[in-house]
């Protein structure tokens, strides 16, 4: 759970930028996406019991470890890569000045408080260190940040107006700031990273499969997925989970769906599980149509927690 907390931390101190209306926002050259709406799991319905359950297990430890008060100050956040492997990360919220003064602080432990200036903004340098083979660990007064992947330079900003910028090159931060925060999405691209959307999104994320290096071809599945998205949303009284695949070739898709839906029944005939559980395998539908399969379920919020703390 400490490594989670970290890479939670890493999240909100280290990567990008835009309005965050959703992932549909995000470019058409990205290589795999991540988006969570904390404002609308807070705002009550299915969303708040996960919501509850952040608080309890990273929020309050991660304001304990580093100062950042999650639950009062972000409300939303996107972190993407590009195809040239340039990540970015945007996180919306109501910011204090604590929480801009350990910005700062964590600017100064590892990088250049020389501020630099675009479009009549200010952001900064954090300087990495390619010859760092481990975690990064620096103290800044009596704050210690220990942050996986900054061992390259990436740039910070906190002047676009409740935002937290940061990029993994100068250029992504200068062209953020000449739009104000807003990214240029997905301009009809061919090709581009599909999203899936709803009336409540809570978490969206998607992703290539060229994205996860070489060594995960040894999996037939993989050699035949192109790409990948995930969307977990609000509905009335439950979580909306949806996942959709599209694989290189037709056939793929549908063989795949043959196999879900095969394991669903032989997991029906196991004595020992639950009778909640029983239900959400039955009420589960698999789609396959042309090179898409969709995987789809409505999950009880209580059954997502009780599993997440077993």
């Amino acid at each position: 759970m400490r490594g989670f907390k970290f890479l939670v931390v890493s999240l909100l101190l280290a990567y990008p930028v835009l309005s965050l209306a959703d992932a549909r926002d995000v470019p058409g050259s990205a290589s795999w996406y991540f988006y969570v709406d904390l404002e609308q799991m807070r705002s009550g319905g299915p969303g708040k019991a996960v919501y509850d359950w952040l608080r309890d297990e990273v929020m309050d430890d991660v304001r304990d470890d580093s100062g950042l008060d999650i639950e009062r100050e972000v409300d939303r956040l996107i972190a993407y890569s590009t195809d040239d492997d340039k990540g970015v990360l945007v996180v919306e919220g109501n910011f204090s000045q604590n929480t801009r003064d350990i910005a700062m602080a964590f600017i100064a432990s590892g990088g250049d408080i020389n501020p630099l200036k675009s479009s009549g903004k200010t952001y900064y340098r954090f300087a990495g260190s390619d010859d760092i083979d481990d975690d990064v660990s620096y103290d800044a007064g009596n704050i210690k940040f220990q942050i996986d992947d900054l061992k390259k330079e990436s740039f910070i900003s906190t002047s676009v107006k409740n935002k937290i910028i940061v990029t993994a090159s100068e250029g992504q931060m200068q062209e953020l700031l000449a739009r104000n925060g807003k990214i240029p999405g997905r301009g009809g691209r061919k090709g581009a990273l599909m999203v899936l959307s709803a009336e409540k999104t809570l978490v969206q994320a998607g992703m290539r499969a060229s994205a996860l290096g070489a060594d995960a071809w040894d999996s037939n599945v993989l050699r035949n997925t192109e790409q990948a998205a995930l969307l977990i949303a609000a509905t009335a009284d439950k979580l909306a989970i949806e996942a959709q695949l599209t694989t290189v070739e037709a056939e793929m898709a549908e063989s795949l769906a043959s196999v879900v839906r095969g394991l669903i029944s032989l997991a029906a005939f196991d004595d020992e599980m639950d009778a909640e559980t029983m239900a959400v395998l039955r009420g589960t539908r698999v789609e396959s149509k042309g090179n898409s399969l969709t995987v789809s379920v409505a999950i009880d919020p209580g059954l997502v927690v009780a599993t997440l703390r077993d």
